[in-house]
Parts: structure tokens; C-alpha cells; sequence
């Protein structure tokens, strides 16, 4: 990374020229040269688009309720096609409030057409209610011999009708019944046909309803009170209930006829409001968005561009502000400056030389290690040429998960959904919500799938079944059984020597299968977690060595890697050595090994009476040797703990004398605050680049300021501590390995013989029938817990293993992304 000066002429919107095209052609991070100050010149410009993007907002949601589909193309056709011919800022925020109004009266007025069509449809409904009830009821009066002229049943009951959601017709009808005492009757009559929501413009259902109650219709009655506060409070339309017959039918008629034509206006307005949507859905030219959207896209460029601006210092005649870039882009940037088109005065980058600052860490990726970097940069960004992580996590991250997950079968499914992603390619990328993401991990799953069956094969389980790849190394007994038992001379027990490739099948079902997969698989787990961590410890000698700290090197690294390889080295050499060497009696046991090795210096310890080898020749027996081993890992935990501290705070008094003697101030962190730049410009300009350059350059520049020797010594006590007691708590968490790999193991065991197994020994006829079922079952079952649950519970395990006992071996994490302003990426992120 390189850090330079970029100066932009200032007039005749010429920056924003300059910025449009170094957001599309070019990298460069920009660091804001007016955040402490809260200053920004263009701040109106940025309010400006805000409200644009609002209206934007608000006319995207009105299409969307409309069930309008908008034309959306990839960005690079907008680019295009606003190089050819540019979109102007006053004139699209013109026509957009234009817009605005104009389509907000037509909402306007469509929610109050709507409103009024529905209540006119609504209170048809409750006529044609009432038309049957109050005909019904006359009809009874004429067969029981009535005389009167007003129906029996508004002759005796007053009534109030209205319409009410469908959902809340249920509790409506018990809050009357509760509001009367039980004196009023509440009748429901759900309506067919859906009514339309004028806010929403969602379709529901809807139910008339009609309460009867004692009580004269002309007098306002204390029940009918309460009854029009219960409406009142679930904000229900009421509607006027016919006394006669006559009435009613002669009303239901108006209404039908006031509907039809309240209909034909409302769908006048809609077809209104769907001609204005469809000049806003067409596209401008071919293969290019709708004109909604490249308004859209518009907005979000300029408002990019404006932030951006702010960002720049303003002088009269130019703008300035320090930035970052790629060292191999530095021509093309310089190229892309020069051919800017329509511009007086052209733009100037100046390396800035001597800089102390921080650089943002660039790290290239590709569709292959992106994912790997990913899962790193969620726990820390690396520091600037900092040991990537990434580049390991590539291989050891899955083999890692393979041995959690190891099994054929399973790592063969995973591997094949893997492949099937990694050919279909981009076609993943038209898939709805998913398809990203998918097409991002394709690479990472088939990584997965093929760890996970190379250690399958390794184990030898194939969904809890062993594989007969070679013929087994253990004798038939008579009854044409194996016998596997251990084999302490590492011979087989057989003709042929030990078995070529991974794990005997003979093991699977044998009486003390379990005994011996767990003690290979924790060894396993050990011997491969210390290789991980002492790959971890030789990467924080290659930080050391490049960024030149000799403190680091002689008094962390050296000591640290002594720690590692004397105590848990010497332990995995004992688990390789008793692996390759026969003892074929009094074999030791590593674990009373290592407690006598640990005690010996203290004193306490007993003497270790089963040694790997006995001195011979005048040799040193592998006692003696564990004893000289953790002497040295003894020593050097004080090694790591004392002398750092001592030597910088050396190394920083000396700089200190330098400084005084030179008769120059000690800088710190920080960069100075810039002046404002005068109207004279180059003169100024190499004062304040001198500025940045003796102030560190950039926020994240590590300064020589005031050393507090105290604060050192408890970081360096911590540094210890973290280092000695987390190395040992480390290799015991390397054990997760093992536990997945025994858990995934019996857990794959126990669904198959709970399954096919117990299907198997079903007699005919019923066995096929059997079969077919169980196999559905271990299918699904497998499926969701060996395929879905445990495949991400190894990945979280195996993403523990290498965030925290992995990278705190050499990663710092303490660096920042490299940022570069992009028009592309600011519009993808702005997605409605």
C-alpha cells in the first residue's frame, strides 16, 4: 500500500468529476480530513439527495403495492449509460418532487374513492341482510295472523348494524354480550366478496353484523349507549337498519346503483394511476432499468460522491486529502486522472514519502479463498502485512473439520452438494434471497465434502459401517470370525503386515471397538492441535523477522517456541515413538510420563519406572532427557516475562535523548489537525505534507509517545500468563476433535441400527416393506442431524480451534479494511 495526496481543482463541479470517475475506474481509500472538526461543505448537497431518496422510497413502495414489476439490470448498464448521457441533479430532483405531488394527490384521491365505495358496498350488504331478515319476519307475522302495519320484530327490538373485520368478530360479539348483560343478540352474516383496505390496499374479509336489543328505536336508551362504545372501540362503520320491507328494498336498490357507479370511477383512477406507474416502469433504452430505478441509482452515486467530497479539505482554488492506494494501481490511477473528461485543471496525486502511518490492509481474493478470509476477518482484521491467517485456514480449516466429521458416506453427500454448486456457477445467483450466498460458499462446501471422506476413508466408516477395501490383517478364528486385540508389537496379527490404508475394518463390531478408536482418535487430535499451534508460534517468528523487531524475536518467539516444543513436543514424540517402537512389556503410559516430567523440577515428582528407553552405551535415557527438556521450558517462562519490558522501555529513552538532542518534540499517535489551506497553495502544501508526515500520517499510525513502564509490565505478566496457562488449556481444547469425531461416530451407529438394522432381520415377506420404511426414516433422521445440525456444529468448533487457539499464537487483529470509495458497490448496498 502506498499513501498519497490527492488534490482536486475546486469549481465548476470539477471534483465531482474527478470523484464520479475514480469511483468507477479506480481503488483509493480516502481518510476524512474533516472529522475532527465536524466540518462538511457539502452538506446541503447530501440533505438534498436524502429527500430524493425519500420520494424514491415512497413511489418504490406504492409500485410494490401494485404489484408492479420493476425493471432491474446490472449496474454497469446505468454506468454506461450515464457516461453517454449524464443524469443532472436539479433536473431529476425537479421532476421527482414534481412527481411527489402529483402522485400524491392521485393516492389521495384513489383512498377516498376507495373509502367511499366501500362503505357504499358495505352498507349493500347490510341491506341485503336486512331485506331477508325483515321479509322473513313479516312472513311469520302473515301466518300467525298479525293485523299491525309495522313488523314484530322492529315493532319490539331496536337494533344497530355495521360491518366488521372478520377476525374480530368473535371477541366483538362477546364484548356486546358482556356490555348488556346478555340483553342484546348479536347476529353474523360473513361477507363473500374481499374489501379492499384504502391504506394498505390489502384485500380482506370482512362480516356484517346486526345487534338486537329491547328498547324503542326513537329514544336513546343507556343499553344502546354502551352498545355504540363498544363499536366506537373496535372502530367499526355502522349503518342505518331498515324498519319496513319496503325500505329496505327500495334503499338496497339506490345503493346497487350508487355502487356501480362509484365502481367505474374508482377504476378510472386506478387505470389513471397505472398509466403515470407504467411511464416510471419503462425502461430508457434497451437492456437498461426502468426509469424508477435509474433514478434510484442516480441518487445513490451523487450521494456517495457529495459524501465523499465532504471528506476533502476546501481551499479557494482546490481540495485536498490524504489516501490510499495499491502500489501496482498507482499508473492507472494516474492514467485514469489525466483522461478525465471535461474538466479545466487537472487533478494532482503526490506520494507522501517517510509516512508512519498505519496502512489499511488490502488483501486480493477470489471466489476460492474469499469465504477463508471472511471467517478470519470476523474475528479481527489482519495488520498491514501482517501473517494472513487465511492462507492456512484454506487447508486446515477443513481438514480439521473433516476429522471432527470423518465419514464417507456423509462427506461423500456433503461433497456432492458441494460439486453440484460449483457447476452450476453463476446460474445460483438468479435464485431468490439464497442464491448469493450459495454461489459464495460453493467452494467452501466441496472443501468440506472432500476432507470429510478423505478422513472417512482414514477411519474406515461409511454411515457406522466398516469399508472392505483390503483384506483384514487379523487371523479367522474357527468359527469364521475376526478377533481384533492389541496388537502390541505392531504386527497385524496376521500374514501381511499392518493394514495399508487407515483403520481395519475388522474393528467395526468388535467387542473393544471403542476402547481403541477413542485412544487413536484423541492422540490424533493432540499431535495435529500441537502441529497447529507450533505452525502458529514459527508464524509469529516471520512477524518478528519482517517487521524487524529483534525484541520480539529473541525474547517472545524464542522462548515461546522452547515452551511449546520441550513440554507438548516432547509429548507428541512420545505418542509417535510408542506408535512406531514395539515394547512389548511394560509399555509406558504418556499421561504418568508427562506428570513425572512436570514434577521432577519442583522436586516433588516420582521417578518415571516405565521409560520410552533405558540409557544405553552411555546414552541419555528418555527420562533424562524428558528432565533437560522441562528444565528448559521452565526457563522459559521467565525469559518471556522479564526482559521485554526492560529493553523497550530502553529503546524508548534512547529515542527520547535522540529527539532532545536533535531539538525535536516527541510525536505521538496522533495526526495533527490541518490548518486551513490559504489561497496560496503550494507553499502551504508542503508545510502541512511535512506536517503529516512527522505527525504519523493517519489515526492508526503507532508514534513514539510517553512509555508507561507499568502499564508494560502488566501487559507483559498478562502476555505470559495468556501464553503459558492458555498453550496447556489449548492442547486440552484440541480434544473437541476427538469428541465431535466420537459423537458424529455413534450417533451415525445408533441411527442405522435403530433403522435399516432393525428392518433388516424382519422376515418375508415383510421385509422389503420394512426396508423401504426404515430406509425413509434414517434418511430424514440423517438428513437434519448428521447433514444440517452437525455439519455446523463442526464448523463452529473447528472455527473456535482456529480463531482462539490457532490465531492467538501470531495474530494481532488490530488492522483495518482497505476501503477503496466504489460508485458500484455504494449502489449494490443501496438495494430497495
Amino acid at each position: 500500500m502506498k499513501e498519497g495526496l490527492l488534490v482536486l481543482p475546486h469549481g465548476e463541479g470539477q471534483a465531482r468529476k474527478y470523484l464520479n470517475v475514480i469511483g468507477q475506474s479506480t481503488s483509493i481509500q480516502v481518510e476524512d480530513m474533516n472529522g475532527d472538526a465536524m466540518r462538511r461543505p457539502y452538506r446541503r448537497h447530501v440533505q438534498r439527495l436524502e429527500e430524493m431518496e425519500r420520494i424514491l422510497r415512497y413511489l418504490f413502495e406504492e409500485m410494490d403495492r401494485m404489484d408492479c414489476d420493476i425493471v432491474k439490470t446490472q449496474i454497469d448498464k446505468f454506468l454506461d449509460a450515464d457516461a453517454v448521457q449524464p443524469y443532472v441533479m436539479d433536473e431529476v430532483e425537479a421532476k421527482l418532487k414534481k412527481l411527489y405531488v402529483h402522485w400524491t394527490e392521485l393516492m389521495s384521491n384513489d383512498e377516498k374513492l376507495t373509502l367511499a365505495r366501500n362503505h357504499v358496498a358495505e352498507e349493500v350488504e347490510v341491506m341485503r341482510l336486512a331485506t331477508k331478515m325483515v321479509v322473513g319476519s313479516e312472513h311469520k307475522e302473515r301466518n300467525f295472523g298479525a293485523t299491525t302495519s309495522q313488523p314484530l320484530l322492529n315493532r319490539t327490538l331496536s337494533s344497530v348494524a355495521g360491518v366488521i373485520a372478520l377476525e374480530d368478530q368473535a371477541r366483538f360479539a362477546r364484548a356486546v354480550f358482556r356490555a348488556s348483560r346478555g340483553n342484546a343478540f348479536t347476529h353474523l352474516a360473513p361477507i363473500n366478496a374481499l374489501i379492499t383496505d384504502p391504506k394498505t390496499g390489502a384485500r380482506v374479509n370482512k362480516t356484517v353484523f346486526v345487534v338486537f336489543f329491547q328498547g324503542s328505536s326513537d329514544s336513546q336508551s343507556a343499553l344502546q349507549e354502551r352498545i355504540g362504545k363498544v363499536c366506537a372501540t373496535f372502530a367499526v362503520n355502522t349503518y342505518a337498519w331498515p324498519s319496513t320491507p319496503d325500505e329496505a328494498s327500495s334503499k338496497l336498490k339506490a345503493l346497487e346503483a350508487s355502487l356501480r357507479e362509484k365502481t367505474t370511477t374508482l377504476v378510472q383512477c386506478e387505470d389513471l394511476i397505472r398509466q403515470e406507474a407504467a411511464e416510471l416502469l419503462n425502461p430508457q433504452g434497451p437492456g437498461r432499468s426502468s426509469t424508477l430505478e435509474e433514478w434510484r441509482q442516480f441518487a445513490c452515486k451523487e450521494k456517495s460522491i457529495y459524501a465523499m467530497l465532504n471528506m476533502f479539505e476546501e481551499a479557494q482554488t482546490h481540495m485536498r486529502a490524504y489516501c490510499w492506494f495499491a502500489a501496482t494501481d498507482e499508473e492507472n490511477i494516474r492514467e485514469v486522472l489525466a483522461n478525465v473528461a471535461g474538466v479545466k485543471d487537472k487533478a494532482v496525486l503526490t506520494p507522501v514519502t517517510n509516512s508512519t502511518a498505519e496502512p489499511p490492509t488490502y488483501i486480493r481474493t477470489n471466489d476460492f479463498t474469499d469465504p477463508w478470509q471472511t471467517v478470519i476477518n470476523t474475528y479481527g482484521i489482519p495488520r498491514y502485512q501482517e501473517a494472513n491467517p487465511a492462507l492456512f485456514a484454506c487447508v486446515s480449516f477443513p481438514f480439521i473439520f473433516g476429522m471432527m466429521y470423518g465419514d464417507v458416506g456423509h462427506g461423500s453427500l456433503l461433497m456432492i452438494t458441494g460439486a453440484y454448486l460449483v457447476f452450476q456457477g453463476k446460474a445460483l445467483l438468479e435464485i431468490k434471497d439464497i442464491g448469493e450466498t450459495l454461489y459464495w460458499v460453493r467452494y467452501l462446501l466441496l472443501q468440506l465434502g472432500i476432507y470429510a471422506t478423505f478422513a472417512g476413508f482414514l477411519y474406515n466408516d461409511m454411515f457406522s459401517v466398516g469399508l472392505q477395501l483390503f483384506d483384514t490383517r487379523y487371523a479367522v478364528a474357527e468359527d469364521g470370525t475376526y478377533s481384533p486385540t492389541w496388537d502390541a508389537l505392531n504386527e497385524g496379527n496376521g500374514a501381511g503386515g499392518p493394514y495399508p490404508f487407515g483403520v481395519d475394518w475388522a474393528w467395526h463390531g468388535a467387542s473393544n471397538e471403542l476402547m481403541f478408536m477413542n485412544s487413536m482418535k484423541m492422540k490424533l487430535s493432540v499431535l495435529f492441535g500441537v502441529l497447529q499451534m507450533t505452525l502458529g508460534v514459527f508464524l509469529r517468528f516471520g512477524n518478528a523477522i519482517f517487521f524487524k523487531s529483534k525484541i520480539d524475536f529473541f525474547f517472545e518467539c524464542i522462548p515461546m517456541l522452547i515452551f511449546m516444543l520441550c513440554f507438548f513436543g516432547w509429548m507428541d514424540f512420545m505418542i509417535l515413538y510408542k506408535w512406531l517402537h514395539p515394547i512389548a512389556t511394560g509399555p509406558p503410559g504418556i499421561i504418568n510420563s508427562l506428570i513425572c516430567m512436570a514434577m521432577g523440577p519442583m522436586g516433588v515428582g516420582q521417578t518415571d519406572e516405565f521409560p520410552l528407553w533405558e540409557a544405553t552405551d552411555g546414552g541419555m535415557s528418555s527420562v533424562h532427557l524428558s528432565t533437560i527438556l522441562m528444565n528448559c521450558a521452565v526457563v522459559s517462562i521467565p525469559w518471556l516475562l522479564i526482559f521485554k519490558p526492560y529493553l523497550l522501555k530502553r529503546e524508548n529513552d534512547k529515542l527520547v535523548a535522540e529527539q532532545a538532542a536533535a531539538g525535536v518534540e516527541p510525536k505521538g499517535n496522533r495526526r495533527k489537525t490541518m490548518q486551513a489551506i490559504s489561497s496560496a497553495g503550494g507553499e502551504d502544501m508542503e508545510r502541512q505534507e511535512s506536517d503529516h508526515v512527522d505527525a504519523g500520517g493517519g489515526g492508526n499510525g503507532h508514534g513514539h509517545g510517553e512509555f508507561n513502564m507499568g502499564e508494560t509490565i502488566i501487559h507483559q505478566v498478562i502476555e505470559t500468563i495468556e501464553y503459558v496457562l492458555g498453550t496447556v488449556s489449548h492442547t486440552a481444547s484440541y480434544l473437541r476433535i476427538w469428541a465431535l469425531s466420537l459423537a458424529h461416530q455413534q450417533l451415525s451407529q445408533v441411527f442405522y441400527s435403530k433403522t435399516i438394522g432393525m428392518a433388516l432381520v424382519v422376515p418375508a415377506p415383510w421385509n422389503g416393506l420394512a426396508i423401504y420404511i426404515m430406509f425413509c426414516v434414517w434418511f430424514a433422521i440423517t438428513f437434519a442431524v448428521l447433514l444440517g445440525m452437525d455439519v455446523l456444529e463442526c464448523f463452529l468448533h473447528t472455527l473456535r480451534l482456529h480463531w482462539v487457539e490457532f490465531d492467538s499464537k501470531f495474530f494481532k487483529a488490530d488492522g483495518y479494511n482497505f476501503e477503496p470509495f466504489s460508485v458500484r458497490r455504494c449502489i449494490a448496498n443501496s438495494e430497495v
